[in-house]
């Protein structure tokens, strides 16, 4: 049978029609913290979801992230070996992407200035080492999803987030894993059709919150130079963006170790049944309890999380609304 069919071209596409992209270096950038570096815990918070299309964890234990920069689309993979740490990034925004890689990673993060006043929380520091707070320095790709997150199950946010990036972002520039996107630009953000956002499972209230965010994009990139606290208060002069919001935004924007999240649904019970005992704690409960970490609050309730003392489910998961099924 050798010879009687022509040989098969090499496949350039993949599943969708997207071009496959040849592998090509990328600029460069390594880094040495001072200290130790968990990549997974570093960068873990700015992942929404297991399918999200501008975040991917490779086996080797690299880590992709694709981002639209004030210098355009960028794509960077992050290696952790040894005391280095290695960023290669593509794409317009490639340049912005390793010049921010250092903060990124938690070079502005000041774990010492955190003191255990509760055992769990020195048993939790011990073990988790490696914890730094990221500091993105990008406002949008933190508001937007966040806003997507208000008052609906992780999973309807999560889909949303995923539906909307994959339709309406860019592929993400370089050798990026298949199916990894850039986030939409403001413009386009506002130009999606009302049916779509529906299709996404957003309701009415989440999509306009979102399409006021973006006609001021610009002055709320301005926030990422603010201190945390202006930042917020500017991020909550947007109709329908209250605190809960804001704190979720410059936790991944600033870096912020003292913007605790006020307003969630568990975070309240958790850490009150881990430093109190108290599993039907609220907001004032858990902010009493985190009195003795001012200014250090948000990574004290960081280490709750990470620590697994969390109450027993007692009811069933809130079922999605699935609101694109209407």
């Amino acid at each position: 049978m050798a010879g009687r069919f022509a040989p098969r071209p090499p496949r350039t596409t993949v599943r969708g029609g997207i071009p496959r992209q040849a592998p090509v270096p990328g600029r460069v950038r390594v880094w040495a913290p001072d200290g130790p570096l968990d990549l997974g815990l570093v960068l873990g918070p700015l992942r929404r979801g297991p399918g999200d299309p501008t975040f991917r964890t490779m086996p080797d234990g690299s880590v992709w992230r694709a981002s639209l920069t004030p210098a355009g689309p960028g794509t960077l993979r992050v290696t952790a070996r040894g005391t280095e740490v290695r960023g290669e990034a593509w794409g317009p925004g490639a340049q912005w992407l390793l010049e921010q890689l250092p903060r990124m990673l938690g070079a502005d993060d000041d774990p010492s200035a955190f003191v255990p006043w509760h055992r769990l929380l020195a048993l939790t520091r011990h073990r988790r080492p490696g914890l730094r707070l990221s500091r993105t320095g990008l406002v949008l790709e933190s508001l937007i999803p966040s806003i997507l997150e208000q008052k609906v199950t992780t999973l309807e946010a999560y889909q949303a987030w995923r539906l909307l990036v994959r339709k309406f972002g860019e592929p993400a520039p370089g050798p990026a894993p298949v199916r990894m996107y850039v986030m939409p630009a403001a413009r386009t953000w506002a130009l999606i059709p009302s049916w779509e956002w529906h299709l996404a499972g957003v309701d009415d209230k989440r999509a306009s919150t979102v399409l006021r965010a973006v006609r001021v994009a610009a002055r709320l990139e301005e926030a990422a130079a603010m201190e945390p606290a202006a930042a917020q208060e500017r991020l909550e002069l947007v109709s329908g963006i209250g605190p809960w919001t804001s704190a979720e935004t410059v936790q991944r924007s600033h870096g912020a170790p003292d913007a605790v999240t006020v307003g969630d649904l568990h975070l309240p019970g958790i850490v009150g049944f881990a430093l109190g005992g108290d599993r039907y704690a609220d907001d004032s409960v858990m902010l009493r309890l985190l009195e003795p970490y001012a200014g250090q609050r948000h990574r004290a309730a960081r280490l709750v999380l990470l620590s697994g003392r969390v109450p027993g489910r007692r009811a069933p998961r809130m079922a999605p609304r699935g609101i694109e099924r209407l």
